[in-house]
């Protein structure tokens, strides 16, 4: 068969460490491939590497399809090279401002006044060139109609994975790599994007995508696993299936608990200051512009109950929390009570979020820190995007235990934004555990998260009693047995309250 990419005994250094280790892959034409692996082993780190992010110490990248096109097409742009012929789709995304100076910053979206730096769906799209025969098609094809004219931070992250693939279709690449592309996608969206992946793979882009082996599309033909940088195998499509079964059938299931003396001591002391009512909202209604993002909610949240937010994507969730959580000025016009007190009434933001502990994959996306992992839990005593005050021994010996529980032992003096997705994302959920929370939001909280992950933080959530906490997340076997409650948005509006029974 004829090569259209190689890796050739390469080996990637990257924050001091060597990532990837003699690793040599060859992808031919008509093959698509899944890289799969446990959290941190190297799966994004072989995709940026492939798109020419890392350079390689010993051994080599070969771009065959590069090679041909030139045999094929003379080119005379000194700077074209094989990266103008692929495109990837990361997990975040790096949208920047309308002077593309600077990234946009956490809680501008729920500013209508800063709406205006970021330029539409359709200008991001158009780059500086027209609105072509071919942006129409991917712009058709991956249902980006109806957004044409919104702002990109007005974006929910479904409808930003479907702008991120648009962006990259536009280049008509030969090459497709995708990184965890079904991460943040509602139970509806992920079968399209199934169907999309398929159908991309039928038009002859060769596809290498980074997923889990629960979500690996029709199309892929081969699948390698990664761990710990290692190239630990590699399979044709029908050998990996009875290789994943024949491991299922002999794994013992994965139910770790967290060390009861150590989660105990990380609780001592004074308890949060009492309160009744968490959150209640009476008719409360946000909008932006024509936009009704959300209509006449009304929803209470008692001290100690544990909910579940849960809707499609684009229903409103985000918005709703950025309320609770005081990132969004629209609270002042609503009928809003945020720990018995009516919002509004003299509180400061930061009144409110000393009381709650807060994960999203907003906050992951704007947290830029150059911070170690450990001081960015410690960052949480202060509700800081990173360490900027002084810490005691005492909370530094907490950050630590936060660290061990969760066994990210190892990852203490690692810098924040060069360590895997999985220890940023645990790294955060430490932070917002820190301080002993009235109320836990964690939104999306096991992204990147690999099953033996999932199940600590379940497990943990589990273990933690008392605590209130409003949980969001797309995948029902990721939500901790103890969140019995449900509160399910559509368009913005409730359509149901009341007991999970098991069902988003």
């Amino acid at each position: 068969m004829v090569s259209l990419l190689t890796l050739d005994h390469i080996h990637v250094f990257h924050s001091g460490g060597e990532v990837l280790k003699d690793i040599s892959l060859r992808v031919a034409e008509g093959e698509h491939w899944a890289i799969t692996g446990s959290s941190g082993s190297g799966k994004t780190t072989l995709l940026d590497t492939t798109a020419g992010k890392h350079g390689v110490r010993g051994g080599t990248v070969r771009h065959h399809y590069y090679e041909r096109y030139l045999q094929m097409h003379p080119v005379s742009d000194p700077h074209f090279t094989y990266r103008n012929l692929l495109a990837e789709v990361s997990h975040q995304h790096h949208f920047r401002n309308r002077s593309n100076m600077t990234e946009f910053y956490y809680q501008q979206r729920f500013n209508s006044a800063d709406v205006g730096e970021a330029v539409s769906v359709r200008d991001y799209l158009m780059g500086e060139g027209a609105f072509s025969d071919k942006i129409w098609d991917v712009v058709r094809d991956l249902q980006l109609e109806h957004l044409l004219d919104r702002s990109l931070i007005m974006l929910s992250n479904g409808e930003t994975r479907r702008l991120m693939f648009a962006s990259a279709l536009v280049k008509e690449p030969r090459l497709l790599l995708l990184d965890a592309p079904f991460t943040g996608l509602d139970v509806a969206t992920r079968p399209y994007f199934h169907q999309l992946i398929n159908g991309l793979a039928l038009s002859g882009i060769t596809i290498i995508m980074a997923t889990t082996e629960n979500e690996i599309p029709a199309c892929v033909t081969h699948v390698a696993r990664l761990e710990s940088g290692i190239l630990t195998g590699t399979w044709d499509r029908e050998e990996f299936e009875r290789y994943r079964d024949a491991e299922r059938v002999n794994a013992q299931q994965y139910r770790p608990l967290a060390p009861e003396p150590l989660l105990a001591s990380l609780f001592q002391g004074p308890a949060p200051e009492p309160f009744e009512l968490a959150v209640r909202m009476r008719d409360v209604s946000v909008r932006y512009g024509d936009t009704q993002v959300l209509d006449k909610i009304n929803w209470t949240v008692k001290h100690g109950e544990r909910w579940v937010l849960s809707g499609p994507n684009g229903a409103g969730k985000s918005t709703l929390l950025s309320l609770i959580n005081a990132d969004n000025p629209q609270a002042y016009a609503n009928d809003l009570l945020l720990f018995d007190r009516q919002r509004g009434s003299g509180e400061s933001i930061w009144d409110i979020k000393k009381k709650i502990g807060y994960v999203s994959p907003e906050l992951h996306q704007y947290f830029r820190t150059a911070d170690t992992c450990l001081q960015v839990v410690l960052s949480g005593f202060f509700d800081t995007l990173g360490l900027i005050r002084k810490v005691s021994p005492g909370q530094q010996q907490q950050a630590r235990s936060w660290l061990k529980l969760l066994g990210l032992e190892a990852a203490e003096n690692q810098a924040f934004r060069s360590s895997s997705l999985s220890v940023q994302r645990m790294t955060l959920i430490a932070r917002a555990l820190i301080k002993r929370p009235a109320l836990l939001i964690l939104d999306e909280p096991c992204q990147g998260m690999d099953d033996k992950q999932v199940q600590t933080i379940r497990n943990l959530l589990d273990a933690v009693c008392g605590m209130t906490v409003i949980y969001v997340s797309h995948y029902s076997e990721e939500i901790p047995v103890s969140v019995d409650l449900l509160l399910k948005l559509e368009k913005g509006k409730v359509v149901y309250s009341g007991a999970r029974e098991g069902v988003l």
